[in-house]
């Protein structure tokens, strides 16, 4: 197994050729004598060059989809919650219908070869606990410490981390646009959630939150990792079944309340089935965006495809309009434009780096 893409500074890329890992000491001789061979050690490509090579606009693309699917879950988890589903009963519909619907591609892609997730299950393991589980359960017991707006701005600092994580293993400041670009998106965010319309800290519930943030920042970190033999779909299958149970057992000892109610969800303002709410949870908030998501982030790296992330909030207030009436406001709307500048900032910073 080889890193990919968990920094910002390097990939390996066995797939090259052992000639181009060889090279001559300078002897002046035509025959190259093997005592005399320097060996260098397997090339680094850097996060530009890596992004070239697998697509960056598809990358980007992938990564709005996923943005925009991940968007939806505040729609379709509030006409739950509304008929009377718990958020726990909610969250672990999602995650578990997602592993379903996403086992039978996984399968097809693999040709039934489970061995791929037996050699890549500590990367398959920590993506399911920490990624998928871990981030839902420390954000709801960030809630009830702490307002809904400064609990999901500690969430998304998970970009924030990630470059810190990045400067950190490889030693180089990131570019003057990275950083501008993050100072964009967290004051866009802070916008957006009307964090300055009522700031309350609390420290147990600070702690949840950044515990939150950290498994978020771990979504990308893992979703970067080139698992070879074990394609993205697989990887997300498997995550959603690793969460899935987690969030399960959870419920059973306690931990999170499970209650779900089959009354009618409302949703565009029309009455639909609960189990329509619970599909589009699950297929569409779940399923295609972790799908597309760890797609995106192999392409982009773990840097920029974690700001373009913080596009959902953008995304979630077109789909809050349309499909609960609830109308964005002049401040939110600022805080879409800032958000999105803030990712252009990086992703230039990224591209010059």
């Amino acid at each position: 197994m080889s890193p990919v893409r968990t920094d910002a500074t390097s990939v390996r890329t066995p797939s090259a050729p052992a000639e181009a890992f060889l090279a001559p000491a300078p002897s002046g001789q035509g025959d190259v004598d093997l005592r005399e061979v320097e060996v260098y050690p397997l090339p680094h490509v850097d996060d530009t060059e890596a992004t070239g090579r697998a697509g960056s606009r598809t990358g980007l693309v992938l990564a709005l989809i996923s943005a925009a699917a991940f968007a939806t879950s505040g729609s379709f988890a509030k006409a739950l919650l509304g008929s009377g589903w718990t958020p726990g009963a909610a969250v672990t519909a999602r995650i578990a219908g997602a592993a379903l619907a996403l086992a039978i591609p996984a399968l097809w892609v693999l040709r039934g070869d489970l061995r791929p997730f037996l050699r890549h299950w500590k990367v398959v393991l920590g993506y399911g606990a920490v990624a998928v589980a871990g981030s839902q359960l420390f954000y709801f017991n960030a809630v009830t410490h702490l307002s809904v707006g400064v609990a999901l701005l500690l969430e998304y600092l998970a970009p924030v981390l990630i470059v810190g994580y990045v400067w950190a293993r490889s030693r180089t400041m990131p570019s003057p646009a990275t950083l501008a670009g993050a100072t964009f998106s967290m004051l866009g965010l802070a916008l957006v959630i009307d964090l300055f319309g009522g700031i309350g800290i609390d420290p147990v519930g600070l702690a949840w939150g950044l515990a939150a943030a950290c498994c978020n920042a771990a979504y990308f970190l893992l979703a970067a990792r080139d698992t070879e033999g074990l394609p993205p779909i697989a990887l997300a299958a498997g995550g959603m079944t690793v969460g899935g149970l987690v969030l399960g057992l959870a419920g059973l000892l306690g931990l999170v309340p499970m209650a779900a109610s089959m009354a009618d969800a409302v949703l565009a303002g029309h009455a639909v089935p609960w189990w329509a709410a619970v599909a589009g949870v699950a297929l569409i908030a779940a399923a295609v965006a972790y799908g597309f998501g760890v797609a995106a982030t192999r392409r982009l790296g773990s840097t920029v495809a974690s700001f373009v992330g913080l596009t959902e909030v953008v995304f979630a207030i077109a789909f809050a309009w349309l499909l609960l009436g609830e109308l964005p406001g002049p401040m939110q709307l600022a805080g879409g434009a800032l958000i999105l500048a803030g990712v252009a900032t990086v992703k230039i910073g990224e591209s010059r780096a």
